[in-house]
């Protein structure tokens, strides 16, 4: 219990100032749902002491670049913008390759704007512009190749 006490002047009105006294209780209860069982569903944390393979190197290097993920976002527009879109219309014209490869990489290209702008994690994220920059190359050497 916490005793309050206010002072109201009215010293213009009455000789003297009136006192009012507030009684104030804090129960600090709130109204929240409280679980009485374990949550299995949580993802545990699991630490393997083999951590030298290239995949889980690769996962934890994703992991780490999660506070990059602007500058992440817009290396894929620069790459893609600068280097991979105008790669289909070179070898069209000059090369004489089929058309589908511009099909190919325009898809590439907006899977990789959606996954950016839709918030995937960044194991996603580097995983489809590693994917699109080797699907685009391998298009590339197929339409020289053959």
């Amino acid at each position: 219990m916490l005793l309050i006490t206010f002072c109201f002047d009215y010293s213009h009105v009455l000789p003297n100032a009136y006192w009012a006294t507030l009684l104030y209780q804090n129960n600090n209860i709130m109204a929240t749902i409280k679980t009485t069982f374990p949550q299995n569903w949580a993802q545990t944390e699991n630490s393997s002491s083999n951590n030298l393979t290239i995949w889980n190197k690769l996962a934890a290097f994703a992991d780490t670049q999660k506070p990059n993920r602007t500058l992440w976002f817009f290396v894929n527009l620069v790459v893609h913008g600068v280097f991979i879109l105008p790669l289909p219309v070179v070898l069209i014209y000059y090369f004489g390759a089929p058309t589908a490869i511009l099909g190919v990489t325009m898809i590439l290209f907006f899977v990789n704007i959606v996954a950016n702008m839709g918030g995937s994690g960044m194991r996603s994220v580097l995983g489809l512009f590693a994917a699109s920059i080797a699907v685009n190359l391998l298009m590339a050497l197929a339409a020289l190749i053959f």
